[in-house]
């Protein structure tokens, strides 16, 4: 699990392991008027996605109006997108209190699925860490994370890192089907084979299979809280992935199953959910 400071003392950052060059995880966000927004409902070609724990706090105010500045400066063809966890409410009176009108402020307050995607959730305060990330056709094509949450961004690489990025696209329209997803469950739905399964499981070591072809995992913690806290996790990231696992608590441990009911024994969707659920436990 990555870790930064907040006046000197570490803390953590919750959620899947975001790596350059690598497909640009789904995530759902609330703006306003509280509508879900979502990363496709930008088609812009690049998008600058910059996060921050508070609008309340004089390096995060700062940090919104410098991008909203040189959004101004940016082509059509990019999209800056603010992400905290402020009620939408709070944003929407920051925005029109200093007009802030060329980026999108958007808030992760309901599910912090942004944070948990994009691994910026700052585990022991929830709110998101200060962050920005460059997306070329989806993919992440730079990542810069504040290692003291208190100190502000370095503006001047990210946008000279923009302008690489502008003079060296990344080539195709998108990566999307690349992503780490479980697909849905349409119609019939067949079940991995024997051979299949046993191919798939090499490669999660940690996993056993069970009798009733099932595959399960234990995980221990230090106590009951950050025993809830991973299945809460893992609870958020199985809602928007629409394949749930079996969790069970037992004061310190955390015990998940996965199998697809619709097929009857284990898909690939089961397989993919437990290599997420790996990524989330760091």
């Amino acid at each position: 699990m990555k870790t930064i400071t907040f006046q000197g003392n570490p803390l953590h950052l919750a959620g899947r392991n975001l790596t350059v060059g690598t497909p640009a995880p789904f995530f759902r966000v609330t703006g306003q008027g509280l509508k879900e927004v979502t990363l496709a409902d930008f088609s812009a070609r690049i998008k600058i996605i910059t996060s921050f724990p508070s609008l309340d706090t004089p390096v995060c105010d700062l940090q919104v109006k410098e991008f909203n500045k040189r959004a101004a400066h940016l082509s059509a063809d990019t999209v800056i997108l603010a992400v905290s966890m402020d009620l939408p409410f709070a944003q929407m009176r920051f925005c029109d209190a200093f007009g802030v009108k060329n980026i999108t402020v958007l808030s992760d307050y309901r599910n912090a699925s942004f944070g948990i995607n994009y691994g910026l959730l700052v585990k022991e305060l929830n709110l998101l860490a200060r962050a920005v990330v460059i997306l070329d056709h989806d993919v992440v094509s730079y990542i810069q994370i504040a290692p003291e949450l208190t100190k502000p961004l370095d503006y001047d690489d990210a946008l000279k890192s923009l302008q690489e990025i502008l003079e060296n696209p990344v080539p195709g329209t998108s990566s999307r089907d690349a992503v780490l997803k479980c697909k849905p469950c349409e119609g019939t739905v067949a079940p991995l084979s024997h051979e299949s399964v046993a191919e798939h499981l090499a490669l999660l070591t940690a996993w056993q299979l069970t009798p009733d072809q099932k595959i399960t995992r234990e995980f221990k913690f230090k106590d009951f809280t950050q025993a809830k806290y991973f299945f809460d996790i893992i609870a958020s990231i199985a809602q928007e992935e629409g394949h749930h696992p079996e969790l069970d608590i037992n004061y310190n441990k955390l015990k998940v199953t996965l199998t697809t009911h619709a097929a009857h024994g284990l898909t690939e969707n089961d397989f993919t959910m437990a290599e997420i659920i790996e990524e989330l436990n760091g």
